[in-house]
């Protein structure tokens, strides 16, 4: 992709994220918070079970986007703010809905992508947005 088109839509991206999975991503970021684990604990600190990491949430909705680009050294910026706990079921998966568009296209040729992140329906990332080049 060597242009960008205001409006234009990324392909949507769902992803299953289980309890396996927070404890690999524990291990690779080093974030142990019991709140991602250990269901007593979530609960006793008012959380509704264990719950997934928020940069596990933001990550996979990057991944929204290069997967879109063909080419993660594309991606120039991103940002989001982390507005609802994704909750991980002991049994299954919690599944998460991405979508994306293309907001601005920059006299540069850089483009701005706001990306929606759903759980159960409700955002859980709001203002993710996206830089990216051609």
């Amino acid at each position: 992709m060597s242009t960008f088109t205001a409006g234009e839509e990324l392909a949507p991206l769902t992803v299953e994220v289980t309890r396996e999975q927070l404890v690999r991503y524990a291990g690779a970021s080093l974030d142990f918070n019991p709140i991602h684990w250990n269901e007593a604990f979530a609960k006793e600190v008012g959380l509704p079970d264990v719950i997934a990491h928020g940069m596990l949430t933001m990550a996979l909705g990057s991944r929204l986007v290069t997967d879109w680009l063909g080419d993660p050294g594309r991606l120039v910026d991103y940002f989001a703010r982390f507005t609802r706990p994704v909750v991980v079921p002991n049994d299954g998966a919690a599944t998460i809905e991405f979508t994306g568009k293309v907001a601005v296209v920059n006299d540069d040729g850089t483009a701005r992508v706001d990306i929606t992140a759903k759980f159960e329906g409700k955002a859980v990332l709001g203002k993710a947005q996206a830089v990216v080049r051609a």
